[in-house]
């Protein structure tokens, strides 16, 4: 049930409800994910840092900022089953101001990305189109379990990685980029997966069909485990075969913590799906840090 029939009627959005519509805890993803961009390709030069600086608010405050507006928009029916006191369902953000204000970050970041050049603006392209192709109807990707969290893994960490070193280095990043940045942003749909877990009731009253609703808690939990794990073994593979064996040792063991938070996870998936987030996912972004550190020398 909506909460704002128990507010006074309001024509402008709260300033705080305005943040949480944005959820800057969601930036970190992409925004680490362009640092390892930067790292693959060398980091920064002189007169780059500028380029590192707008990337990082690009990916994180403007587009994935952006993506949330978008999706608390289009979820404001789910959200009022889920969780009414959001800034939509509760009334603090009335009438039709949660849409302007994705609308308008929608701008805001395409006029961003073309101050990074050809290769920023078309990563910025691609992440707008991918945000509202996931919430909006009639495409609406977040409808699947398997395309919609495959699309976010993929734009939360494969894009901007790609986007950081192409911008950085001003070209085409090189193959191990590519690989290395592809299989993190495939391996982060079990990431996506585990966060289905908190709209579990609200995704089975609207035909929302993620994972953990078509499959079940437990099963959909060991699907996620199986897919972010196959990533990270194959990159470590491909790390070995690029003589980077101590890189590749730092995320096998990074692996192995990740593989003995995933018992703790089994034993209950859904209550324990926000502690993994936050312990699992952890160890997973560190080894996308490692892997690129390897990897700056071959891009």
């Amino acid at each position: 049930m909506s909460m704002s029939s128990s507010l006074p009627d309001r024509r402008l959005p709260e300033p705080a409800a305005m943040l949480r519509l944005i959820k800057p805890i969601t930036w970190f993803p992409p925004m680490w994910a362009y640092l390892c961009g930067a790292v693959s390709a060398g980091m920064p030069v002189s007169g780059q840092w500028g380029l590192l600086v707008l990337g990082v608010l690009l990916a994180g405050p403007l587009v994935c900022g952006m993506s949330q507006a978008a999706n608390d928009w289009c979820d404001r029916h789910v959200d009022a089953i889920n969780e009414p006191n959001r800034p939509i369902p509760s009334g603090r953000i009335p009438g039709r101001w949660g849409l302007w204000i994705a609308l308008a970050m929608s701008v805001l970041s395409l006029i961003i990305g073309y101050q990074l050049g050809l290769w920023g603006f078309a990563a910025t392209i691609l992440a707008v189109l991918a945000a509202w192709a996931y919430s909006m109807e009639p495409v609406r990707l977040k409808r699947s379990g398997w395309w919609g969290p495959g699309l976010v893994g993929l734009s939360y960490e494969t894009l901007p990685w790609i986007t950081g070193a192409a911008v950085l280095s001003a070209g085409a990043p090189g193959l191990p980029v590519l690989a290395v940045a592809t299989l993190y942003g495939l391996g982060a749909h079990g990431i996506m997966t585990l966060n289905d877990f908190k709209a579990l009731e609200g995704d089975i009253a609207t035909g929302v069909n993620s994972l953990p609703v078509t499959l079940g808690p437990e099963r959909a939990a060991r699907v996620a485990c199986w897919v972010m794990a196959l990533p990270q073994v194959a990159v470590i593979g491909l790390l070995l075969s690029w003589d980077k064996s101590l890189h590749a040792l730092a995320i096998a063991a990074l692996l192995i913590a990740q593989l003995l938070a995933m018992r703790v996870l089994l034993g209950d998936p859904k209550g324990r799906a926000p502690w993994y987030n936050g312990t699992g996912v952890t160890l997973y972004v560190s080894g996308m840090m490692v892997a690129a550190f390897a990897i700056r020398g071959l891009a």
